[in-house]
């Protein structure tokens, strides 16, 4: 059975820049079914164009790792954020995350819902013990 991961935007985003995380991240990414929310998107995008604002990535890089994001999309299964997921009174036991931490999580837990997740990938620390509060395999 292939396995299935949700990946949030500060992990995805290690491994396609290449931050020291970042093979960690896609090894666990390789072979698995890709879940995620849409705020990948924008999340993603946001953090290349300040990378590029601030220098540490090039124009050509920006450029190379946009077409890589678009590529790669095509086998992320993305769930949009909807007034169902935006009215669902879930929340972690103790955790008060941030709002758009808080869109991950119960993506993540629509997912874990339908078929359980085999790991929820993110590399905010905070937002991993929330997941756990959640019961997801973070």
């Amino acid at each position: 059975m292939i396995p299935r991961v949700y990946v949030d935007s500060s992990a995805y985003v290690a491994a396609l820049v290449g931050e020291p995380q970042g093979p960690t991240v896609a090894a666990r990414l390789a072979g698995a079914t890709v879940v995620s929310s849409v705020l990948l998107v924008i999340e993603t995008e946001r953090t290349l164009m300040r990378l590029a604002r601030e220098r540490r990535i090039t124009a050509t890089a920006l450029r190379e790792r946009r077409d890589q994001l678009e590529r790669e999309l095509q086998r992320i299964e993305l769930r949009d954020v909807d007034l169902g997921l935006c009215a669902d009174t879930t929340w972690p036991a103790l955790a008060t995350p941030r709002t758009l931490d808080l869109i991950h999580l119960r993506t993540a837990l629509w997912f874990h819902r339908r078929s359980p997740l085999a790991a929820f990938l993110t590399l905010d620390e905070t937002q991993r013990n929330a997941a756990r509060e959640f019961g997801l395999p973070a």
